[in-house]
């Protein structure tokens, strides 16, 4: 039996999100194939031998020259029929040596800014991009299914952990960006009477003595996240949210 560096039967897909202030984006890899632009997650098989979460850190590496970015596994994939769009079929039969073994993804995600990110695609991917969730993409294989699931999953933890959400903002923020970030998050409008009363219940959050400046319209307050106040409050369920 010939023996290969990986394993045919096991792949890892990374979803990551990124805030660019005013709306989430999800990371795409584009490649060309018969010449047309497929879109996909950044995935790929595991090497033999290899821990699954370092297989997700340099899969993602590999094909978008992002590294040190804190990865959380969330769910396996891993229906007989993942594969089963010719133009799939067609691109595993021209990259793997084993496109007929049945392969179970495990999925990541993560949640970042998208300032100070700098791509370099390789490997199949041709390039790399920020795609707003908002508008819908067709994904290659299953990647769609995927992308979903890790949003979905990903929002409910940021309910039960605000902290996560707050690190997407500056040191110093309004509540008017406050409310934008939670907006793009829960997908829909919030009422900014109601939105502002429920965040200012929290002791975490905490007012500044500084306005904004520069500003056509009233110069907003600035707010910090005191994360040690959040730690405490977390312990005793003393924090609110939606």
């Amino acid at each position: 039996m010939e023996d290969f560096h990986y394993n045919p039967h096991i792949s890892v897909d990374c979803v990551i999100f990124g805030f660019d202030d005013q709306k989430i984006n999800i990371l795409l890899i584009k490649r060309k194939q018969s010449g047309k632009n497929v879109f996909a997650l950044p995935g790929d098989l595991v090497q033999k031998g290899e821990d699954l979460d370092h297989a997700a850190s340099r899969v993602l590496f590999e094909l978008t020259g992002l590294q040190n970015l804190y990865l959380e596994q969330f769910k396996a994939f891993g229906s007989p029929d993942r594969i089963k769009d010719p133009v799939d079929i067609e691109w595993i039969k021209s990259i793997r040596e084993h496109p007929e073994e049945r392969v179970i993804t495990i999925g990541y995600n993560s949640l970042v800014k998208v300032d100070g990110f700098e791509f370099t695609p390789s490997s199949f991917a041709e390039e790399v991009l920020w795609h707003p969730i908002e508008k819908p993409q067709k994904l290659a294989f299953d990647h769609n299914d995927i992308a979903n699931t890790g949003w979905f999953m990903l929002r409910e933890k940021i309910k039960r952990e605000p902290m996560i959400a707050f690190s997407l903002l500056p040191e110093k923020f309004t509540l008017r960006q406050l409310q934008t970030l939670y907006e793009a998050i829960v997908g829909i409008s919030l009422d900014k009477r109601n939105f502002r009363k429920r965040m200012l219940r929290n002791n975490f959050l905490v007012a500044m003595e500084e306005r904004e400046t520069g500003v056509s319209h009233k110069p907003a307050q600035y707010f910090r996240f005191d994360e040690d106040t959040y730690r405490e409050d977390f312990a005793r369920d003393q924090w609110f949210l939606f």
